[in-house]
């Protein structure tokens, strides 16, 4: 070879040429592998940080799903208690007795217990206190001539603010109060805030002003204030508590502004009770960031220095703020330590990949390649022969099983969710839900699919689907939702199971129309033996329905009271007719007979299967609340719910009803001996529940038919 001279180049020069040429090569990989490698450095770095503030984002969802949760609750609850006062304000008999008080107090000078209204006000403030919450039992008495102020109650006062009537144990006045009822002189509601009541109890309240009958809402005509006040510590405090919160450190607290200082008005994680912590409101406090940026996240000190990840809510009810944190070290620490290890796994696959670049630089990928080819050829097959096994199982599965993505689109379905279709398992991938069932049908799972994929939480859903054809038969079908989560992330897809219940349905239903038949038999054939008393049966099951309904029974509680109500006389077919229609005085021992009626009924059901607690309710109905009953002396909740509710309902049907041996007594008469035997004979609850329907549901009127004849009365007209 010539070299540029024109001369020959020697077998030395060549070598060393092509050493320059491979060393220059050489020089240049090597560069640009190290180029790859600080970039591969950066780009985990970065990418590393990147997840991190990816799991904060996430934090920031989380918390806030929560704070959003317990500010609801909060508000919720506060609203409950100002509807409560404001029934009671805006009551038109309360306003008309109490503009009566104040003008035989006031203007004539009588004294308060001269007034006949004064009676009636307290009764309404003692039976709203227990209904809504506004009672504290009394606490026992240090000696016989000290009295303890109490805790929680409702009362009135005229427009001056001087107490006239309250509830029992209603605690003291004091500037709080006073400058709550000042604000509410401007004619609107006014929340008393929270203050250390009596022994330290957190207290709160609301004030609500009353006008006159025939006002025009101006503040001339404020005639009084009703104030109510309760404790917080076991009704308020709990609901602050997160169901299902797994978090060590989390916490959540409700503080108000105090000036230039954060009070925090509920109890702390370490310890310190309600209202006795107050911090400076600098910004780097959580809580004074919630107080400043409400619905903002960030990470700040809590009131013990720690680092926290913290959000919260302002209140719309109250001037406080709902604050939620959870320590950093928490919240981020699988977040770190799993970026940890994936940075340094990173770190090792990048000098690993450049490792290995050199070393296979020389041999080239082909033999790589070929073994990753036959590698993912075996997966795809291992793959195929899965889902031929998944389609195999679900396939002899008698119930319709189908897989939605997204998009509400079929992922997935068996044979007998084609054949309920009536098209090809093939077909029916990716097509939507409604082009497939309908859009009614589609509707309601394509809601239920979106509610699972919020949360990932299963569902069930029971719908009735009307036949095609007028006369076909409706069909019930059990619809169950399922999350489908991959091991890297939260899939989207949701897998559904539709099953056929309408014959278990039917059948129910026909046995709850059986009992339902078999109840009304029985009771028309009592109903016939004893004249003097028919439909009594039927009227405590009308009177018991409604009284658990005031108290916001379950359904289930709901029909046992009706069910017995209706059966509790059934044991009268054991009682000699001469007795049941005797027109004197009943002797000790002919009411006797009569009480014993009530075991016989329940011994008569006992082997009934009404699938509730029918007999055992019925056996219990001559147990009194304070233990003095029979047959076994039980005292307070020892007595079933439904004993105690149908106790109140025989003893009201009762008395004012006519009997062959005396007259009906008036409805305020049986209320004043339902009210003197609360506590002792009847559970107090129940009364209570019974005279809010009577006063305020329409009661008096509805069931005024029990104290005339039966030929008045209106349900006569619907029996069979």
């Amino acid at each position: 070879m010539k070299n540029k001279t024109g001369a020959f180049m020697s077998d030395n020069q060549l070598d060393v040429l092509g050493k320059k040429k491979t060393y220059k090569a050489l020089s240049f990989g090597v560069l640009l592998l190290m180029a790859v490698v600080i970039a591969g450095i950066w780009g985990t770095f970065k990418f590393v940080e990147e997840q991190r503030q990816r799991d904060i984002r996430n934090w920031e969802v989380r918390l806030g799903i929560v704070a959003d949760s317990r500010a609801a609750s909060v508000d919720g609850w506060l609203r409950k208690q100002e509807q409560a006062i404001g029934t009671l304000a805006t009551n038109a008999s309360l306003q008309v007795y109490l503009t009566q008080l104040v003008i035989e107090t006031e203007e004539n000078g009588n004294s308060i217990s001269e007034v006949p209204e004064a009676g009636y006000l307290i009764n309404l403030l003692n039976n709203q206190a227990v209904i809504s919450g506004f009672w504290e039992p009394e606490e026992p008495q240090i000696r016989a001539n000290v009295a303890r102020p109490g805790r929680a109650g409702i009362g009135l006062t005229d427009a001056t603010g001087k107490l006239l009537v309250s509830s029992g144990n209603m605690p003291p006045m004091n500037p709080t109060i006073r400058a709550a009822m000042a604000k509410a002189g401007d004619g609107e509601p006014s929340l008393i805030d929270l203050y250390e009541g009596i022994n330290g109890d957190p207290t709160m309240g609301v004030v609500w002003p009353i006008f006159a009958v025939q006002d025009e809402g101006s503040l001339k005509d404020i005639i009084g204030y009703v104030i109510g006040l309760r404790t917080v510590e076991t009704s308020l405090f709990p609901l602050l508590f997160q169901p299902g919160d797994t978090l060590q450190t989390a916490e959540n607290y409700l503080v108000r502004r105090d000036g230039k200082l954060i009070q925090y008005i509920s109890p702390l994680a370490d310890g310190t009770l309600a209202l006795e912590r107050k911090l400076s409101s600098k910004n780097d406090l959580a809580a004074a960031f919630v107080a400043d940026n409400p619905g903002d996240f960030a990470i700040v000190s809590n009131y013990l220095g720690g680092k926290v990840l913290v959000t919260g809510r302002a209140l719309t009810v109250a001037p406080w703020f709902l604050v939620r944190t959870v320590s950093e070290k928490e919240a981020l620490a699988e977040t770190d330590q799993r970026l940890s290890i994936m940075l340094g796994i990173f770190m090792l696959l990048i000098f690993a990949v450049a490792g290995t670049v050199v070393a296979v630089w020389r041999h080239g990928t082909s033999i790589r390649a070929a073994e990753l080819a036959v590698r993912y050829k075996e997966m795809a097959e291992q793959l195929k022969e899965r889902s031929e096994f998944l389609k195999i199982v679900t396939d002899q599965q008698p119930t319709s099983i189908a897989v939605f993505d997204a998009e509400d689109k079929y992922t997935f379905a068996n044979s007998v969710a084609a054949e309920n279709v009536e098209i090809t398992q093939e077909e029916m991938i990716g097509k939507k839900a409604a082009s497939v069932l309908g859009p009614e049908q589609a509707r309601e799972i394509i809601e239920m699919t979106n509610l699972v994929r919020q949360d990932y939480e299963p569902r069930s859903l029971i719908s009735r689907l009307n036949a095609l054809e007028k006369t076909g038969p409706v069909r019930i079908i059990k619809s169950d939702f399922v999350p489908l989560r991959s091991a890297r992330v939260n899939s989207k897809e949701v897998l559904t199971v539709f099953q056929d219940i309408s014959d278990v349905v039917i059948a129910q239903e026909r046995r709850e129309a059986v009992l339902r038949d078999l109840v009304s038999t029985l009771v028309a054939f009592v109903d016939r033996r004893d004249p003097y008393s028919a439909d009594q049966s039927r009227r405590v099951a009308v009177v018991a329905v409604a009284i658990a309904e005031e108290m916001g029974a379950s359904e289930e509680l709901v029909r046992t009271v009706d069910i017995a109500g209706n059966l509790m006389n059934i044991g009268k077919i054991l009682v000699p007719p001469e007795l049941l229609t005797k027109t004197k005085n009943l002797t000790k021992k002919e009411m006797e007979i009569i009480r014993n009626s009530l075991f016989a009924s329940a011994d008569l059901l006992d082997d009934v299967d009404f699938d509730l607690p029918i007999a055992n309710s019925l056996r219990q109905l001559q147990e009194n609340f304070d233990g003095t009953g029979q047959p076994n002396g039980l005292v307070g909740e020892e007595i079933s719910e439904a004993a105690r509710i149908i106790s109140v309902a025989n003893a009201f049907v009762g008395m004012v009803s006519p009997r062959a041996y005396r007259g009906a007594l008036s409805f305020s008469a049986a209320v004043k001996n339902l009210l003197e035997a609360a506590d002792t004979r009847f559970d107090r609850r129940m009364v209570s529940a019974l005279i809010n329907y009577l006063e305020n549901r329409g009661g008096r009127e509805s069931w005024k038919y029990f104290s005339e004849n039966l030929e008045s009365d209106p349900a006569e007209d619907d029996q069979p």
